[in-house]
């Protein structure tokens, strides 16, 4: 397959989406769907018309993790670790925010994948499981270490240890997606989302990304340091004149707002 069929990405207003398209395997990452999802967020963080970005799937999964039947059948034309470093280096370098629009079935890898996103909003469908454990793999994307951080070590040694599903309603209480709504309204929620997002001043919303995820990986003493320095280094490059431009969009886009 090539990499347009194996991953769709559809832009407009400044809001990509990318949509995983294997859906009868329930969009299982194989080498070439790795390799795609890859490339789709190389070129995406080069594009300057698109300011955030969608991740979701095709049919009832979002994603259903690695490629178990490819795995196992020892078939593999790239080497995993490659794939693997690649894949993760491109959706979380892309350095700009990413919405996990959560369709349905995100299992293992997939979980990892929907972690990787800046936030969650799940369909009434969605599933999430990590299965890691009952497979026989440790995993590599970063589950163990996100997913405490979210819903705590307790809840997050649950899901792990006992690979139960997490249906969408209980992971909007647990704090793991921001909300819920319709699998109908799925894609136009994120989007609206995502048009806001790309409205923000690009340098800024990009160090504000930065600041919050390096932050968010120690404590709030050097959290507030990086916020400190990060905060000075904007500033000197920033003129008054620039926020008051800023500022009188910021106004308009307020009222009209309030107008609709």
């Amino acid at each position: 397959m090539t990499t347009e069929k194996l991953v769709l990405v559809d832009k407009h207003n400044g809001v990509a989406t990318v949509t995983l398209n294997r859906p009868k395997t329930l969009n299982a990452l194989g080498s070439a769907m790795r390799v795609a999802v890859a490339t789709v967020f190389q070129e995406l963080s080069s594009d300057t018309d698109v300011g955030a970005i969608i991740l979701t799937g095709k049919g009832r999964a979002f994603c259903a993790g690695l490629d178990l039947k490819e795995l196992g059948s020892g078939k593999k034309d790239n080497d995993e670790a490659v794939l693997d470093l690649s894949l993760k280096a491109s959706v979380m370098g892309v350095g700009k925010p990413i919405i996990g629009a959560i369709n349905g079935f995100a299992i293992t890898g997939g979980f990892e994948l929907a972690l990787m996103s800046d936030f969650m909003i799940a369909s009434d469908n969605a599933k999430f499981a990590d299965t890691h454990s009952q497979v026989g793999i440790v995993p590599g994307w970063g589950i163990s270490q996100r997913l405490p951080r979210l819903i705590g070590i307790n809840r997050a040694k649950e899901l792990s240890f006992t690979g139960s599903f997490l249906g969408a309603e209980k992971a909007e209480r647990w704090g793991l997606v921001n909300q819920v709504v319709s699998a109908e309204s799925l894609l136009e929620v994120c989007q609206a989302m995502g048009e806001e997002i790309a409205g923000a001043d690009t340098r800024t919303l990009s160090t504000v990304k930065k600041v919050m995820d390096a932050g968010w990986s120690t404590s709030l003493e050097e959290g507030l340091k990086i916020e400190s320095k990060a905060n000075r280094e904007h500033m000197k490059d920033t003129t008054p004149e620039f926020l008051e431009q800023r500022r009188i969009m910021v106004m308009e886009r307020g009222r009209r707002k309030s107008q609709s």
